[in-house]
């Protein structure tokens, strides 16, 4: 029945459930109590009428009570016939909605908070999920949780008369109260930050969840308590359990003479390490030497964790379930106990250590790879390099070992160069560190300087990388057997993102050519290597990253395409990835000429997956941490002015970067000095009374408004425009030439990894940010994270 025909009429009861039900139907998300649907279908019935409709719609399962009092059209009755099932991860968004992704589906699945049923970001689902009329992304609803990503969560004690709870905060203002013994509260007070576990996540008649105090961490407000709730509530313990530290501790320091009898013995060549001024864990080392036939022998050398840490041992045990050291502004929070990072498997100077090597011979000329060797070895490092003092040598030609670093830098140009000519790119962003006063207080927001030191371990890392999973794939060939391995993969960029991307350049007057991946890869090069001399494109780097895919680490090798190799593994940082532990032990377990190793493989991808989302914990981890840091930098000043430039456009407001100390705000809309209209893309605002435009990598100056610890916010209001930019060259040919979207093209240039797309605002919220973003000045880690 229409509303045409039904105006102005009463109708009868069996009547009036219809055309409430087609109302509801027309808006599955709205949400009416019965007087609101009396006024909507402009009928004479009474609200109880309508209340006894919906009420009997409820039993009938057509409609559901919401918890304001009003009803809803039922998800059971909605999708019956069109709804489907699906398991993924959940990746919460900042409004406390979420999309649930799907591996292997290019389509993630839309929750809005109201149907997260208790789920948290990155908890295993079941969800049944439709795609609603008129619309074309899949929405849903969790049905199951089945296997929980954190359980233990900080948030603040409260006590009252009869009972006690922790409430912890949420995105998008949303709350967990978790209900716990006033008998154990283990000296907590009110208000305290504590750490709770929950026992069971069904809540009770008072909406609350069962839980048990774990730690107390003390009154909130300290820079100490923020650091580690962040690590907490992202699934990472800040203490080991007695037993890990019992079997760390018992690990003998000596190296016996007869472990150094079935190792290579290389401590007579020079060796040495290039690391962090802070750095403790020096899990590499490089050696260098001469050989008699004229060829140049290049050890990587690396901490043999595998050798103290077992399967199935405490430590090992501890290790898997962690997978990763996180790096904080002012912390490390270490997979391995200090035991075994900072004294066992750290390489450090003048001692004897246990390593695990990748040894190339090369040609004196044009350092091609003559022959290269895998094994376990002992090693004794001469001399511990900072990177600053290292680069002094380069720099000076004076100094410690001047030839052998002399020679590898040689060698790394070599190995970049032709990195950069087979398609590897080159996404090198600013790091943003912090100095720090004793007490954790941020004095000092600074750029992180790449010199050449850096680039040449990370060249190095990256061929020892290559070699060990090219040497897998190798065997695997040569035996005609699939071994399984751990890959770390990156797949092709999204087109439909890499087609924005075009979109952007053009605007700024390049181009790109979107050809291939090969031609993409280019483009970006090209593009990048303009940010140096021009603004503009610098504001672009963190939208080419957004159009790449997430690495993960995987048994099935499609390559890397980011550093353009066929095959690509960690094998360089097992003292803080945990992927590394086991490439070092299904590689050792391969070395011998005929010899097959195989691990079960669906453990193993399980595994990698594993791995994978805990490595995403801690990219979130370590930049909540310098979120928090900017915002405590910017505390004392509240009605200041400072100069900064647009890098970024939204719905609701304008990103601005702080020239003088690179912290992010944001500028509100009703904060502009007039209102405006953003235009198609995002590429820019114009002003509704000046009809002026502004653009990412204008130059502005602003006000601080507000500071909001709590949130991690700065907002910001526009005090004048300094600069409008002209866009680079003049842009006389089209953007970018590509081919049309076959269906080979389509395949070629399938979406990938989720997650990549930071911020992308899809359905109900805009994402986290996933893209890679600049770091801290923390301890440094190690290595490539590529």
């Amino acid at each position: 029945m229409s509303k045409q025909k039904i105006k102005g009429t009463k109708l009868k009861a069996r009547d009036l459930a219809r055309a409430i039900l087609k109302e509801l139907q027309h808006d599955d998300r709205k949400q009416f109590n019965p007087k609101q649907l009396i006024r909507k279908l402009k009928v004479k019935n009474s609200v109880d009428s309508a209340l006894a409709a919906l009420v009997q719609l409820e039993a009938d399962g057509k409609v559901r009570a919401t918890d304001n009092f009003k009803y809803q059209l039922a998800r059971d009755f909605s999708e019956k016939q069109s709804s489907d099932y699906a398991e993924g991860r959940v990746d919460l968004t900042r409004t406390g909605d979420a999309y649930i992704v799907i591996e292997g589906d290019d389509n993630d699945i839309f929750v809005p908070a109201r149907r997260l049923s208790n789920a948290q970001d990155g908890d295993k689902v079941k969800v049944r999920y439709w795609t609603p009329p008129r619309r074309r992304k899949p929405e849903g609803e969790v049905v199951e949780v089945l296997e929980r990503s954190v359980t233990h969560f900080v948030g603040t004690l409260m006590e009252y008369p009869k009972y006690a709870e922790v409430v912890v905060e949420q995105p998008g203002g949303h709350k967990l109260a978790v209900a716990v013994h006033r008998a154990e509260m283990l000296g907590g007070q009110k208000d305290d930050k504590v750490v709770v576990r929950i026992d069971d996540w069904t809540p009770n008649r008072f909406g609350q969840l069962s839980g048990t105090i774990t730690a107390v961490l003390g009154a909130e407000g300290s820079s100490e308590i923020e650091m580690q709730s962040i690590l907490i509530n992202n699934g990472f313990q800040i203490t080991f359990p007695e037993d890990v530290v019992r079997e760390s501790e018992a690990l003998p320091a000596n190296i016996s003479p007869q472990e150094i009898n079935i190792r290579r013995d290389m401590r007579e060549v020079t060796t040495f390490t290039i690391d962090p001024l802070t750095a403790k864990d020096f899990d590499d080392a490089l050696s260098i030497q001469m050989l008699e036939n004229g060829q140049i022998e290049v050890g990587v050398h690396i901490a043999d964790v595998s050798h103290y840490v077992r399967p199935g041992s405490a430590l090992d045990k501890e290790a898997a379930a962690r997978t990763t050291s996180v790096y904080l502004v002012d912390r490390v929070c270490p997979m391995l106990p200090e035991r075994i990072s900072n004294e066992l498997c750290s390489l450090r100077p003048h001692e004897d250590k246990l390593t695990f090597s990748a040894v190339f011979t090369l040609d004196p000329k044009t350092h091609q790879i003559r022959k290269r060797w895998f094994g376990r070895t002992v090693t004794h490092s001469d001399r511990r390099f900072t990177y600053e003092e290292a680069q002094e040598v380069l720099d000076t030609g004076e100094g410690d070992f001047r030839e052998e670093l002399v020679l590898l830098d040689q060698i790394a140009r070599t190995l970049r160069k032709k990195r950069f000519k087979e398609g590897s790119i080159d996404f090198a962003t600013n790091e943003v560190r912090f100095r720090l006063a004793e007490d954790g207080t941020p004095l000092e927001v600074y750029i992180k300087e790449r010199i050449d030191t850096n680039m040449l371990i990370e060249d190095f890392m990256l061929l020892a990388n290559r070699e060990v999973a090219t040497f897998m794939v190798e065997k695997a060939e040569s035996l005609r057997e699939v071994i399984p391995f751990v890959f770390r993969v990156h797949d092709e960029p999204d087109f439909d993102k890499v087609q924005e991307l075009a979109r952007f350049a053009e605007a700024l007057g390049y181009e790109m050519d979107l050809r291939s991946p090969q031609s993409i890869a280019k483009s970006y090069n090209a593009l990048l290597s303009k940010a140096a001399e021009d603004p503009l494109v610098k504001m672009l780097s963190p939208i080419a990253i957004r159009t790449m895919a997430k690495a993960v680490y995987t048994t099935q090798n499609i390559g890397h395409y980011g550093l353009a190799f066929a095959n690509y593994t960690h094998f360089t940082s097992p003292i803080r990835r945990y992927a590394d532990v086991l490439v070092h032990r299904i590689l050792f377990a391969n070395l011998e000429k005929g010899s097959l190793y195989k691990t079960n493989p669906l453990k193993l991808e399980e595994l990698c997956k594993h791995i994978s989302a805990q490595e995403r914990k801690a990219v979130t981890a370590e930049r909540e941490s310098i979120k928090y840091k900017q915002t405590e930098f910017m505390l004392d000043n509240v009605g200041k002015e400072f100069d900064g430039v647009i890098n970024g456009l939204a719905d609701f407001g304008v990103f601005v970067e702080l020239t003088e100390n690179y912290v992010e705000g944001m500028i509100s809309y009703d904060d502009m000095d007039e209102p405006y209209d953003i235009g198609a893309g995002k590429l820019f605002i114009t002003g509704r009374k000046s009809g002026k435009k502004l653009k990412m990598g204008d130059s502005v100056r602003v006000r601080i408004e507000d500071v909001d610890l709590t949130r991690r916010r700065i907002d910001m209001a526009l005090v004048e425009v300094l600069h409008a930019h002209e866009h680079g060259p003049a842009a006389t040919k089209p953007a970018a030439k590509s081919t049309p979207r076959t269906k080979a093209a389509a395949h070629q240039h399938a979406k990938p990894e989720k997650g990549a797309a930071a911020g992308a605002k899809r359905g109900g919220g805009a994402r986290r940010a996933k893209a890679p973003a600049a770091t801290g000045g923390r301890p440094q880690r190690r290595g490539p994270k590529k």
